[in-house]
């Protein structure tokens, strides 16, 4: 076996968690491999002898080829002020595997991916790199560019995003989750008796053209129709999860964890008397969306004395 192969051997034994890593700081399958992919090709243009720690070095290159990515996006974002916002929400690219990157998004949260991408860029790798990797702050303030303390700061910013804050108290809060996760259930079930059971007779589904298809009506009155509305284009439910919309539970439709439809529910006792489909890229940008508490994994929890500390 010459050097490069034990090199490359070496390198095989970090590939999994780079790729982890890169997934949740792009929510992009191809465009994490590609983030690897550049950290090896730099592994092989310097001494890796003299590199101590290959992990914890690798996982800076990553993250800094991430940076540039986001910074990329971002840069992008701010050329369309004034105009509409694009459609982020392409297919796979090819050659890529979507059962692959569904099971990605599913091991980050689909609904964790949909608020990270509301981060700012260094935001965004400070928050993954601490909170769901627990890379200490000291190893994360390089790559940023902030010192130590700047950095934590930076990452207890993006908790509060991610964590957002409820409009609502607590009690109303788990109420409106209860009728929400229970048409969800219903939904994904094409259930159209446990839809009604869970819609007030005269609720109305309303909808912005862009959620809809050509033929179908942007507003729909009483409970029979929504349901059977449901039951018949309702495929995409099990890709919904309920999250906080504008500080009250509402549901986010985020295929591989991209955002491409959000829903607006108004309840009124145990029922939903209403609910809008937005899909329209600029409503979709002005929404206020956050996790649920249930949605918040443990590493947010073990941030969550941080963030008093840093308040």
């Amino acid at each position: 076996m010459n050097e490069k192969d034990g090199l490359a051997d070496r390198f095989e034994t970090h590939r999994d968690h780079l790729r982890t890593v890169a997934y949740g700081m792009l929510g992009s399958l191809s465009e994490a491999e590609d983030a690897v992919q550049e950290a090896w090709l730099r592994l092989v243009r310097v001494d890796a002898n003299g590199v101590d720690n290959l992990g914890g070095w690798l996982r800076v290159v990553v993250s800094r080829v991430c940076l540039d990515l986001l910074r990329s996006r971002a840069s992008r974002r701010e050329e369309l002020v004034g105009h509409q916002v694009p459609d982020e929400s392409p297919a796979p690219a090819p050659g890529s595997d979507p059962e692959e990157e569904a099971l990605l998004a599913d091991s980050v949260g689909r609904a964790l991916l949909v608020v990270l991408d509301r981060l700012g860029p260094a935001e965004r790798i400070a928050f993954v790199l601490h909170d769901m990797f627990v890379v200490p702050f000291d190893e994360i303030a390089p790559i940023v560019g902030r010192s130590s303390v700047a950095t934590k700061k930076l990452a207890s910013r993006a908790r509060q995003k991610v964590r957002g804050t409820p409009a609502v108290a607590d009690a109303e809060l788990a109420r409106q989750r209860r009728v929400i996760e229970a048409f969800l259930a219903a939904s994904r079930a094409g259930d159209v008796d446990a839809v009604l059971a869970v819609l007030a007779p005269d609720a109305v589904r309303l909808a912005d053209r862009a959620a809809l298809p050509a033929g179908r009506a942007t507003e729909i009155r009483g409970a029979r129709a929504v349901a059977e509305e449901i039951a018949a284009f309702g495929r995409n439910s099990q890709f919904a999860e309920p999250m906080l919309v504008n500080g009250v539970v509402g549901i986010v439709v985020a295929p591989r964890g991209r955002l491409v439809l959000a829903i607006t529910v108004t309840i009124e006792g145990e029922k939903i008397a209403g609910y809008e489909l937005i899909a329209d890229p600029t409503r979709l940008h002005q929404l206020g969306l956050a996790l649920l508490g249930k949605q918040r994994r443990d590493p947010l929890e073990r941030g969550t004395e941080e963030l008093r500390q840093d308040s």
